[in-house]
C-alpha cells in the first residue's frame, strides 16, 4: 500500500515567526516581551544582512565573469573578495559576522558566535554601531536545543522567498507587537504604521527630493515605504535625506538598522530621547514631514515647555493631550515657504473644545489645507478611525512636481473614506482591513484635483465623499474641522417611494396568505385520500 504522502506546509512569513514566538515563549531565560522582541529582531538584521552580503558576492562574481576574469583565480579573488567594496550599500561583512558561518556553528556555540558576530559589526562599521545592543544572546544564555530551533527558524526568512514586503523588518517588529504585547495600544506608543497609511500620506504629499522629517519614526517604516515612492517615481532615492527622532531606545535601534540596511542617507541623531522635551533637530526646516503620533498621548508635558517657541505664537497645548503640540511641533519644522507635512491623529483633534483657539489659530493662519477621515480596523493595535492631517506652507499656488497649482488660500478640502472598508486582511486575530493601491490613487487624485489650476474648489465636492469648503463656512461651524459638518450626507430614506413600498409590502403578504390557504387545502385532501380527516 502506497504511503500517503504528508502535504507540505506553504511557508510563509507569519508561520515562521509564529513557530519563533512559541519557542521563544517556551525557553528558559527568555526574558521579558521587549528582550524576546528585540533578540527576534536582532536575529533578523543578521539574516537580511549576511543575505544582502551573499547576493553582493554572487553579482560580483557575476561582473569579474562578465570582464573575462576568473573569480576563482587566487590573484582575483584576493584583490577582490578578501576586502570587497560593493557600490549598491551592501556591508562588507567579517567572516565571523556572515550569516553563513552563523548557520553552520554548532548548537552549544551559538549564544557566543552571535555575541561575536554582532561585536565584529559594530567595530567594522560605524552606521551600523548602535543598531543592536551588544552582548544580548550571552546574557540571556538560551540553551542550545532553543537557540538553535530559532536559528533554523530566522534562516527561513528570506528577501528572495519574501521580497513583496516592502519592510521586512518592520514586518517582523509588527507581528510581534501584536502577539506578545497585550497592553501595547496605539495611546502608549508601541505601533506599526501599516504600509497602506504610510502609502496614503507618501501619495498625498509626494516626497520625491530634498529633505524628511519624523519627529516620532518608529521603525522607520515611513522612511522606507517614502524611499519605495522615490524609485517607483523618480529612481533615485539618493535625492531624499531623512531625518527622524525616536524616544523608545529599542526602537530607536530599530530604525537605524532598518535604514542602514535599506543604504537610505539619514540622521537620527546621536541618541534616543523626546522631540517635545529634546528636539535633536531644534532650528531645522524640512520640506516634508510625516508622522504618525502616539494617539491622545499624555504624560508628554514638562514645566520648561510652558513657554516653548513652538507654540509662541498659538496657545500652550493642554497637558492631558500632546495631539495639538505634535501639530506645532511639525509646523516649527516645515520649510517657512513651501514645507508640506501629512500626519496622523484620533479624530478627537478635530474638535476638541480644550483645543480650539490653536486651531482658530491654524485656521486663519492657512496652515490647513485638507482633512481625510480614514477607515477603521487600518491599524492592529487600534480599531478607532483616524484623520490624515495636511498642512501645507505655500497654498498660493505655482508649480509642484510637474503640476500647476492654483491659489487655494482659505479653502479646505475634506474627505470621508470610512466606508472604504471592503478589503479585509485575512489571517489576522482581530478585524483588519487595508486600502488598495487603487483607493490609494483616488484619494491621492481627488486631493491633486483640487489643488490643480483651472479648478473652481467653490464647486468641488461629491456626496458623502469630499467636499471643498470656504474659511467662512468653517467659521459659521464654531472652528470645527469633523468633515460630517461640510460633506453632504444623503439620506437614502427620503429617495424610498412609501406608498408604492407600502403596496409592494401588502402585496407580499396576500400572495403569502394564498400560498398557505393553497397548502392547507392540499394538505386537507391528502388527509381525505387516505380516509382520515383533519377535524
Amino acid at each position: 500500500m502506497a504511503v500517503k504522502k504528508k502535504a507540505e506546509e506553504k511557508i510563509n512569513l507569519d508561520s515562521i515567526l509564529f513557530k519563533c514566538r512559541d519557542i521563544l515563549r517556551a525557553a528558559r531565560n527568555s526574558g521579558s516581551f521587549f528582550e524576546k522582541r528585540d533578540m527576534m529582531l536582532t536575529l533578523v538584521f543578521l539574516r537580511f544582512i549576511g543575505e544582502k552580503f551573499e547576493d553582493g558576492v554572487e553579482n560580483l562574481r557575476k561582473e569579474l565573469l562578465a570582464q573575462g576574469l576568473d573569480p576563482d583565480d587566487e590573484e582575483i579573488f584576493k584583490a577582490f573578495f578578501d576586502d570587497a567594496t560593493f557600490t549598491d550599500g551592501t556591508y562588507n561583512l567579517p567572516v565571523e559576522a556572515r550569516w553563513s558561518t552563523i548557520i553552520n556553528t554548532p548548537a552549544p556555540g551559538l549564544n557566543v558566535a552571535l555575541d561575536t558576530a554582532l561585536h565584529s559589526i559594530a567595530a567594522s562599521s560605524a552606521a551600523l554601531k548602535g543598531c543592536f545592543v551588544e552582548g544580548t544572546f550571552t546574557t540571556r544564555n538560551l540553551a542550545p536545543n532553543d537557540i538553535k530551533k530559532l536559528i533554523d527558524e530566522v534562516n527561513k526568512i528570506s528577501h528572495k522567498a519574501f521580497g513583496e514586503e516592502k519592510d521586512l523588518i518592520g514586518r517582523v517588529y509588527e507581528y510581534f507587537l501584536k502577539e506578545f504585547a497585550v497592553n501595547a495600544t496605539k495611546e502608549e506608543g508601541e505601533y506599526y504604521t501599516p504600509h497602506d497609511v504610510v502609502q496614503m500620506i507618501a501619495a498625498m504629499i509626494e516626497p520625491f527630493d530634498g529633505t524628511l522629517y519624523d519627529p516620532c519614526c518608529g521603525s522607520g517604516g515611513m522612511f522606507i515605504q517614502s524611499a519605495e515612492l522615490v524609485k517607483a517615481k523618480r529612481g533615485d532615492i539618493s535625492c531624499i535625506n531623512v531625518y527622524g527622532q525616536e524616544k523608545e531606545p529599542a526602537t530607536y535601534r530599530l530604525a537605524k538598522m532598518n535604514l542602514a540596511l535599506r543604504g537610505i542617507s539619514h540622521n537620527l541623531g546621536g541618541e534616543a530621547d523626546s522631540s517635545f522635551t529634546h528636539d535633536l533637530h531644534k532650528g531645522i526646516y524640512f520640506n516634508y514631514i510625516m508622522a504618525n503620533p502616539p494617539f491622545n498621548l499624555k504624560g508628554w508635558y514638562d514645566e520648561n515647555l510652558k513657554n516653548d517657541a513652538r507654540w509662541a505664537d498659538y496657545v500652550t497645548p493642554p497637558e492631558s493631550n500632546a495631539n495639538y503640540a505634535w501639530i506645532l511641533h511639525i509646523l516649527s519644522h516645515l520649510k517657512p515657504l513651501d514645507g508640506v507635512a501629512g500626519f496622523l491623529l484620533a479624530n478627537g483633534a478635530l474638535g476638541d473644545s480644550d483645543t480650539l483657539e490653536i486651531r482658530k489659530r491654524l485656521i486663519k493662519n492657512d496652515k490647513v489645507e485638507a482633512i481625510i477621515i480614514l477607515p477603521r480596523e487600518l491599524f492592529i493595535t487600534t480599531d478607532i478611525s483616524v484623520t490624515l492631517w495636511i498642512l501645507n506652507q505655500n497654498k498660493k499656488g505655482g508649480d509642484y512636481h510637474g503640476r500647476k497649482l492654483r491659489n487655494r488660500e482659505h479653502e479646505y478640502l475634506f474627505m470621508d473614506l470610512r466606508t472604504w472598508t471592503e478589503n479585509p486582511v485575512k489571517n489576522e486575530n482581530k478585524k483588519k482591513i487595508r486600502l488598495t493601491t487603487e483607493q490609494i490613487e483616488r484619494a491621492a487624485e481627488i486631493y491633486h484635483t483640487w489643488q490643480r489650476d483651472g479648478i473652481d474648489g467653490k464647486d468641488y465636492a461629491i456626496p458623502e465623499l469630499y467636499r471643498s469648503v470656504s474659511i467662512s463656512e468653517i467659521e459659521k461651524n464654531g472652528w470645527s474641522l469633523v468633515p460630517s459638518k461640510y460633506i453632504e450626507f444623503i439620506d437614502h430614506d427620503l429617495e424610498i417611494d412609501f406608498p408604492a413600498e407600502m403596496c409592494r409590502i401588502q402585496q407580499e403578504m396576500r400572495n403569502l396568505l394564498m400560498q398557505e390557504k393553497e397548502s392547507q387545502r392540499m394538505l386537507e385532501e391528502a388527509f381525505r385520500g387516505i380516509g382520515y380527516g383533519l377535524d
